[in-house]
């Protein structure tokens, strides 16, 4: 076995592997060297090569979103570290765990005018969990601060940082190790709720006419059948999804704002619950939002093992547990009462639906009507992965199969990584992983397909509308150079010349009927990686979506 010389890269890379860290991804450089040397050459560790590190990171991302487990960075010194700090924040709001390990340079060449020596020691304390600032030599007091970091890391779902300082010559070799690391064992958290413990809310649940669940960004199957069972059959409850919550039922709103948009006053005066109950993640509805927190409830829970955010203004509870652990216990005390709240919602869903399928029947080929086959024809069974901006926001319009999983980057909603992290996915899961991307997501991550290790049957669905055309939705819109240039982002590129670089396969529609013949195709062929580029016109897109909330009512 070859392993650095330096110490205190062995001590690192001995304690990952105590600790079952073996999912290590590398970027190029040369102050890394030591920890590169030690975890290439161990078996143990399956090690990735990606350049970028912006990109890296958010394939550490994706490999996590699917394992559960964390996944190592590694990278050199400088503004090398920097890039990773867009994935570092999502990992941190999606609560994600992920270890980001830095080589340094030793404390005394910093500040001095070297190159790539900046301040890296509590770079990204805003939104780590927990910092290793680790000394040159080997020491319990190192081992201790990797051992926290990494458990941290574990336990609480999220991102920290190690930050290792190495002395040249960083290339040498040894053939056995010269240290003998101190593990610590993460603590198992049990987290539990007793019956007192929720006695007083089921009082205030029976005894309520109109109450909301509201789920965000959730793991598939993450709720048992039983529980989803239960809200299914309380009249007085109405279910309300996302396409990102993974969570179904024949019950439930999965179309957010197709229901609530044409709402009168009194319609969402009539709408307001009395209890909110929220779990999972973010929430990608900005109508849901804006109308809890103009209509708020008396009484708002969020359960969650470790956050709740005061997303409405109106938060009275945290339960800190998991969702399952505190419907197990909060059910049973809770009873059936007469209520006509969910009755009246299921018939607005009905009406809804009929006039949406009146409506995508009769526009043209644009974003709304490519978002409905696109969504349609996804394979059964497979992962979506979604980019942010309108992508996530058609999708929410549209009903999914409940065989296909779905996520998106809601952590931080940015656009900036949503490949990187689907290509993660992808090598971290054995279904086929289709992503759907706006062309300035696509564009933008566009270093993302600089990797070796794509899927085969790894397919991205591009719809490229010719810039940003999330912004002609949103108030105060006006055809100028200026707004086309520093809001839209008006481009004529296409992703025909990136695809022949990096070996993907390529097609593109224009119309209904090269959509249908592309999308058959598409699945069809598995021997590489493959892009469809969809062309929807830039000036019709957004008079079309909003015409489509006018003629809901």
């Amino acid at each position: 076995m070859i392993y650095p010389k330096i110490p205190l890269a062995q001590s690192i890379i001995e304690i990952c592997l105590d600790k079952g860290i073996t999912t290590i991804i590398i970027s190029p450089g040369s102050r890394n060297a030591p920890l590169t040397i030690g975890f290439v050459n161990n078996p143990a560790f399956q090690c990735y090569s990606i350049a970028d590190e912006r990109s890296a990171a958010f394939f550490a991302l994706g490999i996590a979103q699917q394992t559960k487990q964390p996944v190592a960075l590694v990278c050199t010194s400088g503004s090398a570290l920097l890039n990773y700090y867009p994935a570092f924040a999502e990992a941190f709001y999606s609560q994600i765990p992920m270890i980001v390990i830095s080589a340094d340079r030793p404390q005394s060449k910093i500040d001095i005018g070297d190159g790539q020596t900046i301040r890296q020691e509590n770079v990204f304390e805003n939104h780590s969990l927990y910092n290793a600032n680790l000394h040159e030599d080997v020491s319990i007091e190192n081992d201790l601060k990797i051992n926290e970091a990494i458990n941290t890391a574990i336990t609480h779902k999220g991102p920290v940082h190690i930050n290792a300082p190495f002395e040249e010559p960083l290339y040498e070799t040894v053939s056995e190790l010269s240290v003998k690391v101190n593990t610590i064992a993460s603590a198992n958290v049990t987290q539990t709720i007793s019956m007192e413990d929720v006695s007083e809310f089921a009082t205030i649940w029976n005894n309520s006419t109109k109450k909301i669940i509201l789920v965000g960004v959730n793991d598939p199957n993450a709720i048992s059948e039983k529980i989803i069972e239960a809200f299914a059959k309380d009249e007085s409850v109405v279910v309300l999804t996302e396409t990102t919550s993974n969570l179904h039922h024949d019950t439930f709103i999965n179309n957010i704002d197709t229901i609530i948009t044409p709402f009168t006053n009194e319609d969402f005066e009539n709408f307001r619950p009395e209890i909110l109950v929220t779990f999972g993640g973010m929430v990608v509805s900005k109508r849901i939002k804006a109308f809890l927190r103009k209509y708020k409830p008396k009484h708002h829970w969020h359960i969650d093992s470790w956050r709740a955010y005061d997303t409405f203004g109106a938060l009275t509870q945290h339960f800190e547990v998991d969702p399952n652990v505190f419907f197990d216990t909060f059910m049973p005390l809770t009873e059936s009462i007469q209520s006509n709240y969910f009755e009246q919602l299921d018939a607005v869903k009905a009406l809804r639906k009929l006039k949406s399928d009146i409506y995508l029947d009769k526009i043209p080929f644009s974003d709304f009507k490519v978002f409905d086959k696109v969504m349609q024809c996804l394979p059964l069974n497979s992962q979506l992965q979604i980019s942010n901006s309108s992508a996530i926001r058609y999708a929410q319009l549209i009903d999914i199969d409940p065989s296909i999983e779905v996520y998106c980057n809601r952590g931080t909603s940015g656009i900036d990584g949503s490949t990187s992290t689907a290509i993660g996915a992808a090598v971290a899961n054995d279904k086929q992983t289709v992503f759907i991307t706006g062309d300035i997501g696509f564009l933008y991550d566009s270093n993302a397909l600089w990797n070796h290790y794509i899927p085969k049957n790894f397919k991205i669905i591009l719809i490229n509308n010719g810039g940003g055309g999330i912004f002609r939705i949103l108030p105060g819109h006006e055809e100028s150079p200026v707004f086309n240039t520093f809001f839209e982002t008006s481009h004529c590129l296409t992703a025909e010349h990136l695809a022949k670089m990096y070996g993907f396969e390529y097609s593109i529609a224009s119309d209904e009927a090269s959509l249908s013949r592309s999308l058959t195709s598409l699945y069809a062929k598995n021997e590489k990686p493959s892009i469809l580029e969809i062309f929807t016109p830039t000036l019709k897109n957004d008079s079309i979506l909003l015409q489509y909330f006018k003629e809901l009512g």
